[in-house]
Parts: structure tokens; sequence; C-alpha cells
């Protein structure tokens, strides 16, 4: 049997091209379907969770790979002649279908692959490559537009298989001929075909399709506040002597899961500082932060985040950090409470301060632990989600 097509057959290596990559998508589809409806309401169906994901991406990857290399395949191998090249609409349509699918093997595992390498999180892709793709930044906004394509382009080839598989069907019951047993056995056609003419109406239709598609993505994408610009400084009423106004900051958090380190951060949050460079008995000041933690990204788990066995956003939608700002031997430190989830706990934030004139530049880092506010309850294997939480603050504020 051999191994290139011919006028009337397809060859082994095409053959084999088609039939692995229809094995690796119809097995990645229901696996990321399974996987997205699996609960996560436990440290096991985390895990779980997380396996199954870790293998549709890997095999996403694979079929992105075995796709390029099909394609590459078909643009340096000749086409069978159709069996029916009279049928010029049915024709039209199969070729649409078919660069649907070419598209397709493209698109849809390259923007999940995308959205893998932009955000941090569980479920690793399975092999030693890494996990972040070269030019492809860390990014809310980038992970939220690959992610719109990926969701969008899956129907679109969805769509396109079943109209393939429809098609190859409707050859083989009701006009009998040999387009499918060409694809399942290289059988030859059973009589010289007429050669058809190359058109491009098919690629016109398939690019319509796409374009469309792409605008639907576009509009799901949300009009998210960048996390660069994130601050909200307080406005208070009244502005005490030694108050300073932030002017712009990060607030970020850090947390491993499933083994990786997982980062994200509070889009929207307000300060009020009252600050002294000379302490009254060792005492700076005092700050009350307010952070909104509907505004936490938090990688590829931030819906979980948000949900009621973690930060439950609906039912304490806030959370508030009071301290004194202390001199102590070591340095600064905030020291106060933290009120999230409703729970108060003492926080103590140390903190590095440099004052040049009115600008004033903060930064400071502490460890929380989650249990102390009752979040991830359920989770108490730390190999699931772990117990430490690093926060992060950075802040440049300006004396009025």
């Amino acid at each position: 049997m051999p191994a290139r097509n011919t006028h009337q057959s397809f060859g082994t290596v095409t053959r084999a091209f088609h039939w692995l990559t229809a094995l690796l998508i119809l097995t990645a589809i229901p696996l990321g379907v399974i996987a997205n409806q699996l609960p996560y309401d436990t440290a096991e169906a985390l895990a779980r969770k997380a396996q199954l994901f870790s293998v549709h991406k890997t095999l996403g990857v694979a079929a992105f790979l075995l796709g390029a290399a099909r394609i590459l395949w078909a643009l340096v191998e000749r086409h069978p002649a159709p069996l029916h090249p009279e049928r010029r609409g049915e024709l039209t349509l199969a070729g649409m279908v078919h660069w649907l699918l070419y598209i397709s093997l493209v698109v849809v595992p390259l923007s999940g692959w995308v959205h893998h390498a932009t955000v941090t999180g569980f479920a690793p892709i399975l092999w030693p490559f890494g996990q972040g793709l070269p030019f492809v930044p860390q990014s809310e906004a980038v992970a939220q537009t690959a992610g719109a394509v990926h969701w969008v382009f899956t129907k679109v080839m969805a769509a396109a298989i079943l109209l393939h598989v429809a098609g190859a069907l409707k050859h083989h019951f009701v006009d009998r001929d040999a387009t499918l047993r060409r694809m399942l056995r290289g059988v030859a056609a059973p009589a010289e075909p007429r050669t058809a003419s190359r058109r491009l109406a098919p690629l016109a239709l398939a690019l319509v399709v796409y374009a469309a598609g792409a605008g639907i993505a576009a509009l799901l994408v949300p009009q998210s506040v960048p996390v660069a610009a994130a601050v909200a400084p307080a406005q208070p009423s009244t502005v005490a002597a030694g108050s300073w106004l932030v002017e712009s900051g990060t607030l970020t958090i850090g947390v491993r899961q499933m083994g990786a380190e997982v980062t994200g951060s509070f889009a929207s949050f307000a300060a009020e500082i009252a600050y002294e460079e000379t302490p009254i008995d060792g005492v700076h000041g005092a700050v009350t932060a307010t952070i909104d933690v509907a505004s936490l990204t938090l990688g590829s788990v931030t819906s979980q985040a948000l949900e009621p066995e973690f930060f439950d956003a609906a039912q304490h939608p806030t959370a508030v950090f009071r301290a004194r700002l202390l001199a102590e031997a070591g340095g600064k430190v905030a020291d106060g409470t933290l009120t999230l989830r409703g729970v108060e706990r003492p926080v103590r934030l140390p903190f590095e301060l440099v004052v040049e004139g009115d600008l004033a530049r903060m930064e400071g880092e502490t460890v929380l632990d989650r249990r102390d506010f009752g979040i991830g309850q359920s989770y108490g294997d730390e190999g699931s989600v772990g117990f430490p939480v690093t926060v992060k603050v950075e802040l440049v504020a300006r004396r009025p």
C-alpha cells in the first residue's frame, strides 16, 4: 500500500494523520467538558479535576503539533480527485468544512495553550518543556481574550466535525461510493474520477465563518480594569496633618495549589494613610485600607477563589486592614487587624519606606494562614491548596 496519495486513493501517511488527529481531538474534547463540570469542593475532587485538565491540555498541545504537521503535509501532497466533481454545491460545502477543520486544528489548541501560558494555576501540561510560551506575557487581558477565542472556536470545531462525519456517512450509506473506504482502508476509487478544478470559494466561506467567530469572541471579552492602574485612592472627608493620598500601587497574593505557585492581585483597593516622619512614642501614624474582594484575579482559578468556599465575595465583598504604623528595632511595621470573610485576626506587615519630599514609596510583605479566616476549610490537605498565603503591597503616595 503506497505511503503517498494517488489520483484515486489516500496513502498511509495521510490516513495516519487523519485518524490520529481524530483520536486526539475526540478524546480531548470530552475530557475538557467533563473536567469543567466536575466539582472541586474537596481536596480529592480538586485533584481529580486538575488531573483531567492536565490530560486535556496535554492532548491539546499534541493535537496542535500534529495538526500543524498534517497541514504542512497537505500543502505538499496531492489530494485524490473527488468521486462526484459535478456536484458543485456539495464540493463547496465539503471544502469549507475541511478548511474549518484545518483552521480549528491550529486555533483551538493554540488559544487554549496561550490561555494556559498567560495565567498561573493548577493543571500543568504533562511534558518537560515548561508551561509558558515565547512572547506570551502573564496578562489577565490576554488570558481573557484567549479564553474567549478558545470557547467560541471549540463550538466551530464541533460543528465542523459533525458536518464532516455526516458527510462521510452520507457518502457511505446513501451514495454507496468509496469515499469513506478510501480513508479507512486506502481503497481506490472504482473508476477513474474526473478532475475537479481548485476553487477559492470553500476557503473564503471558512474564513467568513472564522471572522464571525472572532467577532463573537471579542464581544465575550470583559472590559476589565488594568491591574497596573488598579488603585482607587481614598478620599477622606477631612485631610489631617500627615495624611497621604495614594497615587498608584499593587496588592498581590501568592499561594501554592497542586504544587504550583499561583499569584494574583486585587484590582481595586483604597487606603487612608496618616503618617509623620518623626514618631511619637514609637508611632508614626495609622492606615486603613479597604479592599474590593471581587476585584481579585488569581490565575486560572479566579472564579473558584471568589466562591463561598474561599473568599465568598458575594457575602463579604470587602476586606479591611486597620493598623498603627510603628517604628521598631528591625524597621517599620503596620501592626493591626485584618477583617476578611467576616473574620478579624491580628496582622503585622513589615515594610520599607522611602520618603523624598512629598512623595513616598512603600513596599511590604507578610504571610497569612488561610485557615485563620475560614478560607478553604474543606481543603485540609496542604498538597491541594497551601496554608500560607504571601501578601505583597507596593504603594506610591503623595502628601497633599
